[in-house]
């Protein structure tokens, strides 16, 4: 279904997912920042805070006049102190002896894990705190927006024997924070919206610009024929790619040009050998008898019978016959070769078929019926419109055979704007084997005539913008169909 999709649409499209693809990457990319960027600045503060309390209970450990340090004395040396310090901090202090018991405990802040003084440290937070190269351990849960931040270390003694762990507890809220965040993505959202927006128009007129230059080279070769004129491209400004394709066009349309020039030529030349073989044929076939008639004249006179007077006239009368043959022909030639000369006036078509019937009726013996709308007005030339259907009625009687009553059916009206024209014979119908060549000049069923007519016919009706089709049937006849543009300029 996608290679179906113009160039112009597919580029609109992937324009269209590039910059929603994109606003979605920076939305995710942002939010993914923003939090991490919390974290970063949660941890840090608890750093702080935990360098803070860390220094403050080195202090109270190093203080003179206090009690010797060891782990059974540090419950007394924090005893008041050590509320002091969470206070100050806003934490959460417990200190617990090497094995885990709990010693002393602020217990000022807990949020999210409420402990019991009896309540000892994990087997696990002990091994971490002698496994780790800075005998330190951390850890950061987020539950419902809050921040948890704990830390294990060490307490040693001046000689750094330890002596004790240190826990520091941080609890934040980030709900403010998350409601930020959620403040700053809508507002991001209307950006991105509209953002897309503008890009939805600007991909809109990128893609027509784009596929602009390639539309005009396409509606070029679309109208493109070998049989006319046609236009170059000037195309001067564009991308490297369209350059090149517009010059590759107009070589194209060169080389075309020439080809044209070259193939009508050897048509010309063509058509002009056939129409000589044609017209010596033609001016062969009466020829052969006058000189045979001359030649057996000369012998008559030779003899000086009593009769040369009555074969004179005959012998005249059969030369003024050939003599009409030749002339015939050599009309029939000039008549194919003026066609191109067309003058085009407004021609009434029902008083033209009229006329062509009427006397086409008085000589012949076929049964010819004419219905025809009134005023049937077309751009025509109007001696050619005659010619036209006299060569189409006389091939229908033509095809009639002598054994069968002949009747012809001519039809004119009007349908669609066009003006049709249907004639229509009871005839012997046209050979399969035939049918292609019924319009060639010089072919001809007939063992008389040029070969011309129908070949006359159709260079007539095109010149006129019109159409001729046929359908015929073996032995049941033949109908012509014409059609020609209604109305007169």
């Amino acid at each position: 279904m996608f290679k179906n999709i113009s160039l112009r649409i597919r580029i609109f499209l992937a324009m269209i997912l590039l910059v929603l693809l994109a606003s979605v990457l920076i939305l995710g990319v942002t939010v993914y920042q923003y939090d991490e960027q919390t974290k970063e600045y949660n941890i840090s503060r608890f750093s702080r805070k935990e360098n803070s309390v860390i220094s403050s209970i080195e202090f109270e450990l190093k203080r003179e006049n206090r009690e010797p340090l060891s782990t059974e004395t540090l419950g007394k040396i924090f005893q008041n102190r050590i509320y002091e310090i969470a206070s100050t901090h806003k934490l959460n202090i417990s200190i617990f002896d090497l094995e885990g018991n709990l010693i002393i405990t602020s217990n000022t802040i807990n949020s999210f894990d409420t402990r019991k003084e009896d309540q000892a440290l994990s087997s696990q937070v002990i091994e971490d705190l002698e496994d780790l190269p800075s005998h330190r351990v951390f850890s950061n849960v987020v539950i419902d927006n809050i921040s948890n931040e704990t830390s294990y270390t060490y307490l040693t003694d001046l000689k750094f024997k330890r002596i004790g762990v240190l826990e520091l507890k941080f609890s934040q809220d980030n709900s403010e924070e998350q409601k930020e965040l959620e403040e700053f993505i809508t507002r991001l959202t209307y950006v991105y919206l509209l953002m897309f927006l503008i890009a939805i128009a600007l991909a809109y007129f990128l893609s027509s610009y784009i596929t602009r230059s390639i539309k005009t080279i396409s509606d070029k070769i679309h109208v493109t024929r070998l049989n006319k004129r046609n236009e170059k491209i000037e195309f001067n400004s564009g991308s490297t790619e369209i350059i090149t394709l517009v010059n590759a066009y107009n070589r194209m349309i060169d080389e075309l040009q020439e080809s044209a020039v070259k193939l009508a030529q050897s048509e010309r030349e063509q058509a002009w050998r056939e129409m000589a073989k044609q017209v010596a044929h033609e001016i062969k076939n009466p020829l052969t008898p006058m000189k045979l008639t001359i030649q057996h004249l000369q012998r008559v006179v030779e003899t000086n019978p009593d009769d040369i007077n009555e074969r004179v006239n005959k012998v005249s009368h059969m030369l003024i016959e050939q003599i009409d043959t030749l002339s015939h022909i050599a009309t029939e030639f000039s008549n194919f070769a003026k066609l191109p000369s067309t003058n085009l006036e407004a021609v009434n078509l029902s008083d033209v078929l009229q006329n062509v019937t009427d006397l086409f009726q008085q000589n012949t013996k076929c049964e010819i019926t004419l219905v025809a709308e009134p005023d049937l007005l077309m751009q025509a030339d109007k001696d050619q419109c005659v010619r036209v259907f006299t060569n189409l009625l006389k091939n229908a009687e033509q095809s009639i055979p002598e054994s069968r009553v002949g009747k012809i059916e001519v039809k004119a009206y009007v349908e669609n704007n066009m003006i049709v024209v249907k004639i229509k014979d009871n005839g012997c119908g046209i050979a399969q084997e035939l049918q292609h060549k019924l319009f060639t000049p010089n072919f001809t069923t007939k063992t008389t005539g040029t070969g011309l007519g129908l070949a006359m016919v159709k260079n007539s009706v095109l010149s006129f913008n019109g159409t001729i089709t046929f359908e015929t049937d073996i032995n049941f006849g033949t109908t012509f169909t014409l059609t020609f543009p209604s109305g007169a300029k």
